[in-house]
């Protein structure tokens, strides 16, 4: 659902000369050095994109997810270090809050968020605790007014950088499935809270993860993500699902920018007499990439949509971001192709995007448990309606 053209249009402008004057000339500075200028920081929250998802109430944009995805379409069309920035404030880092947060607590920390002098960072995944999240083992255990954490969160986005943490965290013990955990807002700078170095990843420079150690954490009760034990995996659930709409579009972005550049590649590549677009087994290329790219886009802004609707969308947004992700993949594997030798050589850029993307199949639920949730759907439906 898009409210008015006209500032969406002015919104995409300005996010479409950013990428184009800013972030496409600092790409190699950021593949070299792994960091982000903080002058570029700086103009993403000048721009408003830290609160891009947080009502205006709080400073922010208050877009639509249909709203989002159109921003991302245009955001993502550079290395996805730069959309990881405000990723996990947009998306999962404070959504738990603005899904189920209290009054309080949104207006304590939504306004920080949405100016970007807060990050958010969403601390899920465990050492034990990946794909099957409701397995995780950090505690919480109620003293009095406080709670105190313990555990080891892993892989955790923006975690050097962040300002507080969405926490999902076991306050019942003795309950060891998705019943037992509960969400909370946990302030980075919380005594006992210690960090490991900053993991070495294949792609994605610029971008930081690590682990986020929990040592007798004292977290107040009255940062309980809505007050209540037991919903924090339900919490997590929904938040997921909606960042999986958002790394669909993310998905998108990138293969756009990608097959572009192999496309302009093709017309300036000359073999045997002749630019290498007109050879049809480039073509073919291509064209597929073409056709997969324009199925995810339609399928990304559906899911949106719907979203946007009220509808229950867990089938559709699995479904965007299973095939958004596979299908940037494969777009970045056709692209090394087309450049042939010159798609292995870092110069070029392709095969760092390559490498990049690769963690799009991974992360907020990878490409099996997609497939996993689908076809769940599907057969509790058809059971319901047999």
């Amino acid at each position: 659902m898009i409210r008015d053209n006209e500032t969406l249009e002015a919104l995409l402008d300005s996010v479409r000369r950013f990428v184009r004057e800013r972030l496409v000339p600092a790409e190699n500075e950021v593949a070299e050095t792994d960091e982000i200028p903080e002058s570029i920081v700086q103009e993403m929250r000048e721009l408003g994109l830290f609160g891009l998802t947080i009502p205006e109430q709080f400073g922010g944009l208050e877009l639509t997810m249909e709203e989002e995805v159109r921003v991302l379409l245009e955001l993502c069309q550079t290395s996805p270090a730069f959309r990881s920035v405000i990723g996990t404030t947009v998306g999962i880092g404070s959504q738990g809050i603005l899904m189920d947060g209290t009054d309080t607590q949104k207006a304590q920390w939504l306004p920080k968020l949405a100016t970007g002098e807060v990050i958010a960072s969403f601390a899920l995944t465990e050492p034990e605790a990946g794909s099957d999240a409701a397995s995780l083992r950090t505690t919480a255990i109620k003293q009095g007014d406080h709670y105190i954490v313990n555990g080891t969160k892993r892989f955790i986005t923006n975690a050097p950088h962040a300002g507080m943490f969405t926490l999902m965290a076991r306050t019942n013990p003795a309950d060891k499935g998705a019943g037992g955990v509960s969400s909370f807002i946990v302030d980075a700078k919380t005594p006992g809270i210690s960090f490991g170095k900053y993991d070495k990843k294949m792609g994605q420079r610029g971008a930081h993860t690590c682990d986020v150690i929990f040592d007798n954490v004292k977290v107040p009760a009255a940062n309980l993500i809505g007050l209540q034990e037991g919903r924090g995996f339900k919490t997590a659930m929904k938040v997921l699902e909606k960042g999986r709409i958002h790394i669909a579009a993310v998905a998108v972005g990138c293969a756009k920018r990608i097959l572009r550049d192999a496309l302009q590649y093709s017309l300036e590549r000359k073999q045997f007499g002749q630019a290498i677009c007109d050879f049809q087994l480039v073509q073919a290329m291509l064209a597929d990439s073409q056709a997969e790219l324009y199925a995810a886009e339609c399928m990304t802004i559906d899911a949106a949509r719907r979203r946007d609707d009220g509808q229950n969308v867990s089938t559709e947004a699995s479904s965007a971001k299973m095939f958004a992700t596979e299908m940037c993949g494969c777009v970045a594997d056709r692209a090394v192709q087309i450049l042939g030798g010159a798609g292995y050589m870092a110069e070029y850029g392709i095969e760092r995007f390559y490498r990049d993307v690769r963690l799009f199949r991974l992360y907020e639920g990878t490409t099996q448990i997609q497939q996993i949730i689908i076809a769940r759907n599907m057969v509790r439906e058809a059971r319901a309606n047999a």
